[in-house]
């Protein structure tokens, strides 16, 4: 089993597997640049990265379109108003269609990007989803609760989760776009809760109608997650503002009073009626705060402050996760027993274990046994890293870990979590009132190579930030350089450069042959120290650090290559070109397998150039001079490069502009 805590002064140990995974778009909707650029490129990134660190063959990558729940159907459901005459399979394969092509644009290379309710993936699905819902039954997970439900009276229907908003119910939450049970900030609430819902289908405030659902005793995990969290507080890799979030949940329930509503009232005798808790009265504070040993206990509480008519503000703490609901599309409940019959499966939870079906599915596919699936999620030499955005913390990093401690047969993953990534200075979301673009949209005015560069420069894993590319800005608000060609100037103008300078030397100086020379020992220790640096960084998943190495690391690459050049060419100093040549083609192949996960294309075309093609990225050999390549270094020679190629491009409008 692989240490996932390191020293300074140690190389990491990565696993000998590993399964990448990409949180799920809805099937309601095409990308828009968050899910690219926020997510999908850092998880590409380092899948790319574990594919040439230990093997292609030992890693997966799989992701897929979240095809069921009330976003879906709430959109098919306008569709339909407006005269779409298609079914919603239709509907959702459309958009995962336009979801797949554009990932493709973005060179993010998955395994498998299914959807979980279309084939191939949709019948393993159903089954995945099956087994999990038997197994947590059988063992005594599940407990069968009924709960109001919004019910639209006008209308005569009940309401999913996103037929009703209103106002988060949380303390401290900001977000005046709540759901049934959610907010969009991830705050997870029983329905009850939700302060003035509205009704989105009549415009009227909606009543309640009890409901039988089963779900998942999340509360019951506080200790064990308690227990988890300790011991991710102890590994590098784990990002710090992710747990200061789960810590968050793992409180006792409570709930806070503000004091202005106890000013006419006998607050001893409200208290009094309340079950047993304990109560903070701190003086600088407006607000009361109880709390108590149990979720029945806090909700006593509530009946109580509610029949007084006294407003207050749940606290996070752990609550039921429910596994059920009664809209018709999605993936059918196991009849467990009569209240079992024609529900199905919420979206949240289904989505949670759908990479496991996609695993499945994508292992099916290529011929291999059916416990195959169990060498990659469940094994001591392997490991499983689930890329997420912030929001979806909850959803990953507790109720996922809780399910799947319970299921027993499955490791826990690693939960990678970025950050807002901001439109400007907004939040990145097709649901708010700016409307940020769409990824496609952004590849007519930059390169993928450059806004892969500029995602992973963000640093999401420790701040929001906002993306802010020139082109979306007026012209009197633009200043200085636009960041997205500026961060990608480092492979279109000085890493192109330098290559394209050591090729057409060797072809004029030395007829494509490489000089068969030792490298010098400090460009080999120059070498293997941005080289570990940048190691380090991608296992800490310290994604804009690789960016500060590499520019670094080429930059100062290119100026020895610039200084030592003029020298040599001013004495006609051939011993001097053929060690600066083999000083520099080496650097430029350890700079290429660093490059390689971020702009591939381009660091393969030089593989290809350098006639050594895909043995190039084994990290076995990153320290190796080129001689390790190749048998005969010395009558090996490189493909002809024709003059004013590119190995990494500029869009058109770009190739006149100022050079930075």
């Amino acid at each position: 089993m692989y240490n996932k805590r390191i020293r300074p002064d140690e190389r990491p140990v990565f696993p000998k597997r590993a399964v990448i995974t990409g949180g799920m778009p809805y099937g309601n909707k095409e990308l828009h640049f968050g899910h690219v650029g926020g997510m999908y490129v850092h998880a590409d990134v380092f899948a790319r990265f574990m594919r040439d660190r230990i093997g292609k063959e030992n890693v997966l990558f799989v992701s897929g379109t979240d095809c069921y729940g009330s976003p879906a159907l709430e959109s098919y459901r306008k569709l339909k108003e407006s005269g779409y005459d298609k079914t919603i399979q239709d509907y959702v394969r459309s958009n995962h269609e336009k979801q797949e092509e554009t990932l493709k644009k973005y060179k993010v290379s998955l395994d498998i990007f299914a959807a979980s309710g279309l084939e191939p993936a949709a019948k393993m699905h159903n089954k995945v989803s099956a087994e999990i819902f038997n197994t947590l039954y059988e063992k005594g997970y599940l407990e069968k609760l009924s709960t109001p439900q919004f019910y639209d009276d006008e209308l005569g229907v009940f309401l999913n989760g996103r037929q009703v908003v209103g106002k988060c119910p949380i303390e401290g939450c900001q977000s005046e776009k709540a759901y049934a049970d959610e907010c969009s900030l991830g705050h997870q609430y029983m329905p009850s809760e939700l302060i003035n819902p509205i009704s989105v289908l009549s415009g009227k405030k909606p009543s309640f109608r009890s409901v039988t659902n089963w779900y998942y005793k999340l509360e019951n995990d506080i200790d064990t997650l308690k227990e988890h969290i300790d011991v991710l507080k102890k590994e590098t890799n784990t990002r710090k503002y992710e747990t200061v979030i789960i810590d968050e949940f793992l409180q006792k329930p409570l709930v806070h009073i503000p004091k202005k509503y106890f000013e006419d009232k006998d607050q001893d005798a409200i208290l009094s009626e309340f079950p047993e808790h304990e109560l903070v009265d701190e003086e600088k504070r407006k607000s009361l705060m109880c709390i108590f040993k149990s979720l029945d206990d806090r909700d006593k509480a509530r009946r109580v402050l509610e029949n007084n008519g006294i407003h207050y503000t749940a606290g996070k703490t752990l609550v039921p996760f429910r596994l059920t609901g009664n809209v018709e599309w999605g993936v059918p409940v196991p009849k467990v027993d009569e209240d079992s019959e024609n529900l199905t499966f919420w979206v949240w939870p289904e989505s949670l274990w759908a990479p496991i079906s996609f695993t499945r599915t994508l292992l099916e596919e290529r011929g291999l046994p059916e416990d195959e699936w169990q060498k990659w999620w469940n094994s001591d030499d392997s490991q499983v890293y689930q890329f997420i955005g912030e929001d979806n913390i909850y959803f990953y990093a507790i109720a996922e870990i809780g399910m799947f401690k319970a299921l027993g047969n499955l490791k826990m993953p690693d939960i990678i979590a970025n950050r807002h990534i901001l439109f400007m200075d907004t939040k990145a979301s097709s649901s708010s009132e700016i409307k940020p673009p769409m990824a496609d949209e952004l590849l007519s005015h930059y390169s993928a190579d450059q806004l892969r560069m500029h995602f992973i420069s963000l640093g999401l894993s420790n701040k929001s930030t906002g993306f802010k590319p020139q082109v979306y800005m007026p012209e009197e608000e633009r200043q200085g350089a636009d960041m997205v060609v500026k961060e990608g100037n480092l492979l279109t103008n000085v890493y192109n450069r330098l290559i394209r300078s050591c090729f057409y030397t060797l072809q004029n100086k030395f007829d494509s042959k490489m000089p068969d020379l030792p490298v010098s020992q400090k460009v080999l220790e120059f070498a293997k120290e941005k080289a570990l640096e940048y190691e380090r960084h991608m296992y800490n998943h310290e994604f804009h650090r690789i960016s500060y190495v590499l520019d670094e690391y080429i930059r100062e690459v290119n100026k020895i290559w610039a200084a030592t050049s003029r020298e040599a060419d001013k004495n006609n100093d051939m011993d001097a070109w053929r060690q600066l040549l083999a000083d520099t083609f080496y650097s430029c192949k350890v700079m290429a397998v660093l490059l390689h996960p971020i702009a591939p294309d381009g660091c393969e075309m030089f593989a290809d150039y350098m006639n050594i093609g895909y043995n190039m990225w084994n990290w076995d050999k990153i320290f190796e001079p080129l001689n390790a390549y190749v048998p005969d270094l010395a009558s090996h020679k490189l493909k002809y490069l024709e003059p004013r190629v590119d190995f990494f491009k500029k869009p058109e409008w770009q190739l006149n502009a100022k050079e930075e």
